[in-house]
């Protein structure tokens, strides 16, 4: 009877993130595949936790997955983690499930932190319908069809970005999806951790200027409603009136409530500002 491969989420940052039942995995498992051994140590000497480790990671993923399932069909059990957040997602992780379930070894997840989910809570944009877009591709013709894919996208797009590299993703989504609403999460969980709910354009004049430091997700609004489908001036007012009672700036309330509605923040704002003056 072959073992079984637990996926195993692990921290995002805050150590104190790792679940009951994902320490006991880590402790009760034959052995441990880990993207990066010497981050997976840290996490384990942490817990005092002592297992043998694997290097799985994408560059050797096909020589690692010819000792690991060996050892599955044997008998014998496997957590499957990554530096940081779920395995298999986005992740060279998913190869290995793959090759488990054509194999027959039984696959179990033991869920645990998501950077993908934590910032799109977080980021104030809906959450309804989102699709998560991992990393933008760094070569040029794959990268300007993977933006060009997203110009019409009417879900909450989620992205991550190496700081060194925000400025030009910036620079670049805006060129092709216009001026939207956008939540830079960064650090997430850990001591610095910032999430900013800005525009597109904002971030970028800020990130020219500024050298970004940490691990960002980038949370952007879909693409804006159908024109047909435009709110009146008086609804799109309600809305900017909502956000209002919550606390929220004049400036920030017509942002949400523009795009709400398809109306032109300008307006909203001018307009809200001379019914504001007139209670």
């Amino acid at each position: 009877m072959s073992g079984t491969l637990y996926l195993v989420g692990t921290p995002i940052g805050n150590l104190g993130d790792l679940s009951p039942r994902a320490a006991e995995t880590l402790r009760s498992v034959d052995f441990i595949a880990a993207e990066d051994t010497r981050v997976t140590l840290k996490l384990l000497n942490h817990f005092g936790i002592k297992k043998q480790l694997i290097s799985y990671y994408e560059h050797n993923k096909a020589e690692s997955a010819a000792v690991i399932l060996p050892r599955l069909l044997a008998g014998e059990s496997c957590a499957l983690v990554t530096d940081a957040g779920m395995p298999a997602i986005s992740d060279p992780g998913e190869d290995l499930v793959r090759q488990c379930a054509g194999a027959g070894i039984p696959v179990a997840a033991v869920p645990g932190p998501s950077a993908v989910v934590t910032a799109l809570a977080m980021s104030g944009l809906p959450t309804q319908r989102f699709t998560f877009e991992g990393f933008l591709s760094t070569s040029g013709k794959s990268r300007r069809e993977h933006l060009a894919s997203l110009k019409e996208e009417k879900r909450t797009m989620v992205l991550y970005e190496a700081p060194h590299k925000l400025a030009e993703t910036l620079e670049d989504l805006l060129e092709t999806l216009g001026d939207r609403d956008v939540a830079l999460c960064r650090e997430i969980t850990k001591l610095h951790e910032e999430v900013w709910r800005t525009t597109l354009s904002e971030a970028l004049e800020k990130y020219r200027e500024q050298r970004p430091r940490g691990e960002f997700v980038l949370v952007i609004r879909g693409a804006p409603a159908e024109k047909g489908a435009r709110l009146s001036l008086e609804e799109a007012l309600e809305i900017v009136a909502r956000h209002r009672s919550e606390g929220m700036k004049l400036k920030d309330a017509a942002r949400l409530a523009a795009a709400e509605s398809g109306q032109s923040k300008n307006d909203l704002y001018h307009a809200a500002l001379l019914q504001e003056g007139e209670e």
